[in-house]
């Protein structure tokens, strides 16, 4: 256990040095060097492409990992060269006259042999991390792995910026291009090389013998396509890769060229993205582990989706005067649904793989998705470049003798294509999830549940961005059945179990006593009141978000139940029930978050409904209302909650209160 904790460690330093280095070619860094160098549109798709062109070579490698057997060897040899040649990458503008065809056929030369060794490195890495990583644990290492990462690339990508945009400011515009020269060949031999590193102190498991005779190369390279259900997942993958790169390596470009924006406020952009990924991978991580993969793919892809044709109305035709929160706001939500994505692609594959025969599966899985990923940019550069001469317009236009008014109420052209084109692929693409089968899966609906159940109106209270409060006044019954939207506008509802949830872990830190986990939870509670205003309506909401946030505290330490129960409901109904006009409300939804915190964190559900009654009649009598009709409130709430619960979760609630209000 110690040496594959060690190794577990091992693996998160090599994926931050690793996605954290890399992220250059995510975050607009690389765009820009290449279009310094002279890439037009097509070359651009051409090199996002390239790394994953080159991964149907992993077809000729999984037969040889099997076979061979010496996956750490391989891995590490690979990827050492790999990353030594981003020393190459930046000595281009030295080599070679920029701007110039010659400089970014090198470029992309560089960037293609990077693909071609970076297929030997994961076919073996992913191989020996399926056999390293706990299997109920594999999509909560991958989100703690990608938020170290994503941290890291967030520092990488803005130093870089920084350093380039001041290297041209005294430079000049002639020598703007050795700005990033500098900033790659540093990274290249303090970061990029460090991954190797990491992986070859990482321990390797011995590898499984597959039951039964040896197969022939050809025949296991079949494996996964004879698997009617792994090959089904293998189109979703594709289908998924192609939409994620037909628009996202444009966004740069985008806003370099078509909004104008420098190049260190387009990476800035990017980390605002990057933060929400950060944050948002500590919630899909373990509501894949709990809820499936394809629950989360559904919630975070359609999201995607509805923020990729978002992008169309950041001009109108041009730049306006909401461009910029617009692109804020789009980077927020995109990295949120990215996070969700890139967690669930990682794991389903490792989980629907067999034990001991995993390699052919995994290199199948990782194929598709490439392929798809690979293709569309190549096609996005060639659409990007046939609509950069094309438009199409709805004008609204009043008519009178003396004027002729015109109001530009839609419009399309160049990229706006692209985006809107990506988004209907987004959506062709979740209909061939729903042919997955998945161990233990559940509907998107239960997760949406998850993040944002009964939010319909939080949005309202805690949304107090200026020039944003319109966007709260649509009914959230329509937004919610508009995929993509509910996710956006629930984010909320999650924010405020999160928040209490740490108030109560800080307050239960040492001795845990109900009045410290109470005065905790409602600070939280009473700085989102003061946030809002006035609660109104949405008082039941907030007191069902904050005492079931309260209830997590458990799963991040241990926790005396019944303090915990008695300070999420003491705390949450004293403060909601001032600004509130229906206090009862306030205590039967706070039961009710009780009732599925506790659910969710799958702790003692008796000692919590007594707990919670208990609590319950102690601030009636606090607020001098009727103790027995509080109680009769909390009991229906909870009763309420737990109607879709198992059949023995809801009798042994029932026992638990129904004693409790008839005795007293």
């Amino acid at each position: 256990e110690d040496e594959r904790s060690r190794g577990l460690t091992l693996l998160v330093w090599e994926g931050v040095s690793t996605m954290g280095f890399g992220s250059i070619m995510s975050s607009g860094f690389i765009t820009a060097y290449a279009l310094l160098l002279g890439a037009n549109n097509l070359e651009i798709g051409i090199l996002a492409a390239l790394p994953f062109i080159m991964q149907p070579l992993q077809l000729i490698q999984t037969p040889i990992v099997e076979r061979v057997k010496r996956r750490k060897l391989v891995a590490v040899l690979a990827w050492g060269i790999a990353q030594s040649l981003w020393v190459f990458v930046a000595l281009i503008p030295l080599l070679l006259d920029v701007p110039g065809g010659a400089a970014v056929s090198a470029l992309l030369a560089l960037i293609g042999l990077r693909g071609l060794l970076g297929t030997a490195m994961i076919v073996n890495r992913d191989s020996w991390t399926r056999d390293l990583v706990p299997r109920d644990f594999l999509a909560s290492f991958a989100s703690r792995r990608l938020a170290y990462a994503t941290v890291a690339s967030i520092v990488i990508s803005l130093t870089g910026a920084a350093f380039v945009d001041l290297w041209g400011s005294i430079g000049g515009a002639d020598n703007e291009v050795l700005g990033y020269t500098i900033v790659i060949a540093v990274g290249a031999v303090f970061i990029a090389m460090a991954s190797p590193v990491f992986l070859a102190l990482t321990p390797e498991p011995q590898m499984r013998l597959p039951e039964g005779p040896s197969m022939s190369p050809f025949r296991l390279l079949a494996l996964p396509f004879r698997d009617s259900n792994f090959r089904r997942l293998m189109i979703f993958l594709f289908m998924r890769g192609f939409t994620t790169n037909l628009a996202a390596p444009f966004f740069a470009v985008y806003m370099l060229q078509r909004i104008g924006l420098p190049l260190f406020a387009v990476i800035a952009f990017t980390v605002a993205g990057q933060i929400a990924n950060v944050f948002f991978l500590r919630v899909w991580g373990p509501m894949a582990d709990r809820l499936g993969c394809k629950a989360v793919l559904s919630v975070s892809g359609s999201l995607m989706a509805l923020v990729t044709l978002c992008w169309t109305f950041t001009t109108m035709p041009e730049r306006h005067a909401f461009t910029l929160p617009m692109l804020a706001a789009l980077h927020v939500f995109y990295g949120i649904g990215t996070a969700g994505v890139n967690v669930a692609m990682g794991v389903i594959g490792m989980k629907l793989a067999p034990e001991g025969n995993a390699t052919p599966y995994l290199a199948g899985a990782s194929l598709s998705a490439s392929l798809g990923a690979g293709i569309s940019p190549l096609l996005g550069g060639r659409f990007a470049d046939y609509f950069s001469v094309r438009a199409f317009n709805i004008n609204v236009e009043w008519i009178d003798p003396t004027q002729v008014l015109q109001l530009p109420a839609f419009s399309l052209t160049g990229f706006d294509f692209l985006f809107a084109i990506a988004f209907l692929t987004g959506f062709l693409t979740l209909s061939r999830l729903n042919a997955v089968q998945e161990e233990g899966e559940t509907s998107r609906d239960a997760a949406m549940e998850e993040l944002l159940s009964n939010s319909a109106g939080m949005a309202r209270m805690v949304n107090s961005v200026p020039g944003l409060a319109f966007a709260v006044q649509i009914p959230y019954g329509y937004l919610k059945n508009i995929p993509g939207m509910d996710v956006a506008v629930g984010v909320s509802a999650y924010q405020i179990a999160a928040s209490t949830r740490a108030a109560a872990t800080a307050a239960s830190r040492g001795r845990t006593s109900a009045d410290r986990v109470s005065r905790g939870v409602g600070r939280v509670v009473a700085e989102t009141v003061r946030s809002a205003g006035h609660v109104g309506d949405e008082g039941a909401r907030l007191a069902l978000h904050a005492a079931r946030g309260t209830m997590h505290t458990v799963i991040d330490t241990e926790q005396d139940l019944e303090s915990l129960t008695k300070g999420a409901v003491t705390g949450t109904v004293r403060v909601v029930s001032d600004t509130a006009s229906d206090p009862m409300g306030i205590i039967r939804s706070a039961a009710r978050g009780i009732v599925r915190g506790a659910y969710e964190s799958d702790v003692d559900m008796y000692v919590v409904a007594v707990s919670a009654m208990d609590a319950t009649r102690e601030i009636a009598s606090e607020l001098g209302i009727d103790e027995s009709e509080a109680a009769e409130h909390a009991m229906a709430g909870m009763l309420e909650e737990a109607g879709d619960m198992e059949d023995e979760t809801h009798s042994r609630l029932r026992d638990a209160i129904t004693p409790n209000v008839e005795d007293k």
